[in-house]
């Protein structure tokens, strides 16, 4: 992989460990030459992400719909920043210039990033690696509802797979390089889920 899409909140959260371990993983893909494409915020994991790669020689693109540029406060040392017009526009943007996802810990806005992302990929939009970092156990109640969906016959077991998941961010990057998207049937209904 080339260039990671990261989606994270604009906040830090309550934990001190969430900033630290969005900057660590910005740092890691710096080292790794792996360049990052996020939301363009200095804010919150969004910013700790940018200066943990900036800070180590990385390159980072941020994407920022205009009117968010005073709400999420645009980061200023960025290797490129691109201005679009709405939301959409920018999970289409971020998609187009990265070769994976990887999600920290966020809010609705991220888990519209993320599920976006998933939608694509059980379509057959795309075929790229979806990582999730479990920071500090915060995924844990998503990973339970996700096995309910599929408990529940929802979600079918290889559409399941298009999700990777760990709490380590070298054993996510292991995943990720290894993936392969699972073949999904054509039609999606209740025989085929």
């Amino acid at each position: 992989m080339r260039s990671i899409a990261i989606f994270c909140g604009s906040s830090d959260g309550y934990l001190e460990q969430y900033r630290e371990i969005a900057y660590e993983l910005g740092s890691i893909l710096a080292g790794k030459g792996i360049r990052i494409v996020y939301g363009g915020a200095k804010i919150g994991l969004m910013g700790a992400i940018a200066d943990g790669a900036l800070s180590n020689g990385g390159q980072v693109i941020g994407v920022i719909p205009d009117f968010l540029q005073t709400k999420e406060v645009t980061h200023e040392g960025l290797t490129e920043l691109v201005l679009v017009t709405t939301m959409h526009e920018r999970k289409i943007k971020m998609h187009e210039l990265s070769n994976g996802v990887i999600t920290l810990p966020g809010g609705w806005g991220t888990m519209d990033e993320l599920f976006e992302m998933l939608t694509w990929a059980q379509l057959g939009l795309h075929h790229k690696p979806i990582g999730l970092l479990n920071v500090m156990g915060y995924y844990e109640a998503f990973k339970a509802f996700i096995d309910n969906m599929v408990r529940e016959g929802f979600v079918s077991e290889d559409v399941n797979k298009i999700l990777l998941m760990s709490d380590s961010i070298d054993e996510l990057l292991e995943q990720m390089d290894q993936y392969v998207a699972p073949e999904l049937p054509k039609f999606i209904n209740k025989q085929t889920t």
